[in-house]
């Protein structure tokens, strides 16, 4: 008896919204308790359970960045001879890497024969071994070509105009 009478002070204390949750509509991401426009697509009226919304917060504006009376001291400049150093250093290693993509690339075409590469005991046993084998060198052989490419295309950047 002091249960149901303190269940009803609770309630009256409290008002029937807390104990009970309006409907609740979806409109895409946003969820709301008014009822949306009809004219406005996608609202849906959600049914059963409840839903608990916590609004997030805005992120904070941007700083405005900081200006500096001269340009040329914002960013560090190269000079010339430097970077003239910078681009032979680079050529240099461009080809080198070409050189070795190369040599890789015969290699792979050598064991490759044509797509006959030469067969190895463990193939004799297992012929679908060896049909993976071709199949995994010639995908080598088409990267390795591709590599190439790459490198060539960016040496003809480094010596193309400026």
């Amino acid at each position: 008896m002091r249960f149901a009478l303190l269940v009803s002070v609770f309630a009256a204390a409290f008002g029937a919204d807390a104990l009970a949750q309006d409907r609740i509509y979806r409109c895409g991401n946003e969820y709301t308790n008014t009822v949306p426009d009809p004219n406005k697509a996608g609202c849906k009226l959600l049914e059963g359970g409840n839903v608990t919304v916590v609004q997030g917060t805005r992120p904070a504006a941007a700083a405005a960045p900081v200006r500096v009376a001269n340009a040329s001291q914002a960013r560090s400049r190269v000079d010339n001879q430097e970077q003239q150093n910078r681009d032979a250093d680079a050529r240099a290693i461009l080809e080198s890497e070409l050189k070795k993509a190369e040599a890789r690339h015969a290699e792979l075409a050598r064991e490759y024969n044509n797509g006959d590469p030469e067969k190895r005991p463990e193939d004799l046993r297992n012929p679908p071994k060896y049909q993976e084998r071709v199949a995994e060198l010639k995908a080598g052989l088409s990267r390795n070509e591709s590599d190439i490419a790459g490198i060539r295309r960016e040496l003809g950047r480094l010596t193309g105009p400026k």
